[in-house]
């Protein structure tokens, strides 16, 4: 991931990223090896996601945005879920009945999550920071994402 412009256009690219890999996971068959491949790929995608969002995105909701301390609070709960699941998921094999149950949970969890930054922080964040600022954010969330993490902590 790295597509360039500002950080609410390269978060969002990301999302998309991650539903197209959960869409191959929901397309194959429960039990077939290759969902397990795609879960390591979209765990090793979201943990570097979360972890540029934590560096840099929730700093400037808390900054820039009314209410953005609560905002900012809520997301790392949501990371924090997502994280846990992924962890879980970790130890399962693709032909687990633990790996369905868990993927689901982490499909869920993180659909909702981009529902509401896509539908809530990111327009607020939009209206209330200045365009260089956002384009700022924007590569440092960048160079966060090739130096993160790739494993749930």
């Amino acid at each position: 991931m790295g597509h360039g412009g500002n950080v609410i256009d390269e978060l969002v690219t990301d999302h998309r990223e991650v539903e197209e890999m959960f869409g191959r996971i929901e397309a194959l068959p429960s039990g077939h090896q290759d969902r397990k491949v795609y879960a390591d790929q979209v765990t090793m995608e979201l943990v570097r996601h979360s972890v540029a969002e934590e560096a840099y995105l929730y700093p400037a909701v808390r900054e820039h945005v009314a209410g953005g301390d609560a905002i900012a609070d809520q997301e790392l709960k949501d990371h924090a879920t997502a994280e846990q699941i992924m962890k879980d998921l970790e130890g399962c094999d693709a032909g687990d009945a633990e790996f369905d149950r868990l993927m689901g949970m982490l499909m869920s969890e993180i659909r909702s999550h981009i529902a509401d930054e896509e539908g809530n922080l990111f327009p607020r964040l939009r209206q209330a920071c200045p365009m260089d600022a956002l384009n700022e954010l924007g590569d440092k969330v960048r160079k966060a994402k090739k130096t993160a993490p790739t494993r749930p902590h």
